[in-house]
């Protein structure tokens, strides 16, 4: 740790073995934005303390399945750049509610269609001529589109 003015300053390493995040995500984090460091006069980073509470807030909503933009969109929303509180912290879970919600709901057709078809429409199974007769699949999309959706034709 390095005071900075009487400001209590982290180095990357210490963010990194506090956040259990390594320090090229750290340095990844940064570059889009997600975190920010001060320079010292070497050039060297130096975080402030609210930065391990970003760092965590990152690291769940990756947990949950958020991708690095919908985390971006979330930080950027609040005022200051500053750390998400409580309040924070509701109001995006909340939005996210439908987008996990639909998350579930294909993590649950998957494990309930393992042992029987990914969905692919791929052919390649004995079940998918049941599944998926005349690859009538291809015209919903490209994917497992019987995962990600309960239409079938």
């Amino acid at each position: 740790m390095v005071e900075v003015k009487g400001l209590r300053r982290f180095t990357i390493g210490e963010i990194a073995e506090r956040s259990g995040v390594a320090t090229s995500a750290l340095r990844f984090y940064e570059r889009h934005g997600l975190i920010t460091a001060d320079r010292n006069e070497s050039g060297h980073r130096r975080y402030h303390a609210e930065v391990m509470r970003r760092v965590s807030f990152i690291r769940i909503a990756q947990r949950v399945g958020l991708s690095l933009t919908e985390i971006g969109d979330a930080l950027a929303s609040l005022p200051d750049e500053r750390t998400p509180t409580a309040k924070d912290w509701d109001r995006l879970a909340r939005a996210w509610r439908p987008r996990l919600d639909e998350q579930i709901a294909i993590l649950t057709r998957m494990r309930d269609q393992l042992d029987e078809c990914i969905g692919c429409g791929c052919l390649s199974l004995t079940s998918c001529g049941l599944w998926n007769p005349d690859d009538a699949a291809a015209a919903l999309g490209s994917g497992a589109r019987y995962l990600l959706s309960d239409e079938r034709p």
